[in-house]
């Protein structure tokens, strides 16, 4: 792979992860909006700022490598949003089925970032950009955890 090939693989999977970021603050916004609990709407908001921060770091990168940020969300996500909304108008939403929902976005978030450092393509040759996305990482891993930790206290109660 040539140089600018390699740059371009590089600007294309990051501009994969500002999207997946774009998808998580859509979800937690939806999410926000869909329960009445004011403790989980703060829980929500906080996650949405943490993505929106981790894009704003990813956008910096993007420039560096003289490339474009993405500024959209992914097919997939667009599709997971849409049939949460359909799932919504048949029943109802409780707090259990929100957090689960967020719970699966964490599993994705999560994998698209592990898909990008495990990219054996992805030589990433700025020690930065590699501990950028492990702290992104650890952070959606720390997530994740306590979204199915909420969850599971629910389905407990």
């Amino acid at each position: 792979m040539g140089t600018l090939q390699h740059i371009q693989h590089q600007i294309s999977a990051l501009n994969d992860l500002i999207k997946i970021n774009n998808d998580r603050i859509a979800g937690y916004n939806k999410a926000a909006d869909s329960t009445d609990d004011m403790g989980l709407k703060t829980i929500f908001a906080s996650y949405a700022d943490q993505s929106r921060g981790y894009v704003n770091e990813l956008n910096d990168y993007v420039h560096q490598l003289g490339g474009s940020p993405a500024d959209g969300t992914t097919l997939s996500g667009k599709f997971y949003h849409a049939w949460i909304d359909v799932k919504a108008t048949f029943t109802k939403k409780d707090n259990h089925s929100i957090l689960s929902d967020c719970e699966y976005g964490e599993d994705v978030a999560k994998g698209n970032y592990r898909k990008a450092l495990d990219d054996k393509e992805l030589i990433w040759e700025d020690e930065k950009v590699v501990a950028l996305l492990n702290d992104h990482l650890s952070g959606l891993k720390i997530a994740h955890d306590a979204v199915k930790a909420l969850r599971d206290d629910i389905k407990d109660v």
